[in-house]
């Protein structure tokens, strides 16, 4: 029996030792996990915070922020179209403002308005109601709006599409 136990002891002991070797390597991967985080966490803030602050003005004051210029709106005329459907027809119904740099512009655009809107109602017609659904849709939509408005209007610059009203029904 004393030999029994002196022999469970041994095998305790090593049993001991296979522990410590276990709790080693977990302490290991921990700490490299932990390095692993601080770095990323380093440059994440490295990144997203912009490395540098801005430079302090000359005279020692906060740095000057840029004026918002001044915009101009000009509303277009509200537009209904039938999309491209199968069986039941579908019609979308739209109110457009065009954001342009100021009044000048306008009146450059004003004698383009017949081309606007056609350049509008032949490309709202090929729409089906699926180009429309979500947020991407009415980006997508409007960004091919923009490009076809300045595409009518050049040399004159239409700054921005927006939309007043949306309706499809």
């Amino acid at each position: 029996m004393a030999d029994e136990d002196a022999a469970a002891g041994a095998d305790g002991e090593e049993g001991a030792e296979g522990g410590g070797g276990g709790k080693k390597k977990l302490i290991l991967f921990g700490g490299i996990g932990l390095v692993v985080l601080l770095a990323a966490g380093g440059g994440a803030y490295f990144f997203l915070m912009g490395g540098t602050p801005p430079p302090p003005a000359p005279d020692g004051t906060q740095p000057v922020q840029e004026e918002q210029k001044p915009v101009v709106f000009y509303d277009l005329p509200e537009m209904t179209v039938n999309l491209a459907t199968e069986g039941r027809t579908t019609y979308l119904k739209v109110r457009i403002a065009l954001e342009v740099q100021d009044r000048a512009m306008i009146d450059q655009i004003s004698p383009y308005l017949p081309r606007i809107l056609d350049a509008f109602q032949i490309y709202l017609r090929e729409l089906r109601p699926a180009d429309l659904e979500g947020s991407a849709g009415l980006f997508r939509l409007k960004e091919e709006l923009l490009r076809r408005i300045n595409l009518s209007v050049y040399p004159a610059r239409v700054e921005g599409v927006l939309f007043k009203e949306i309706l499809v029904q």
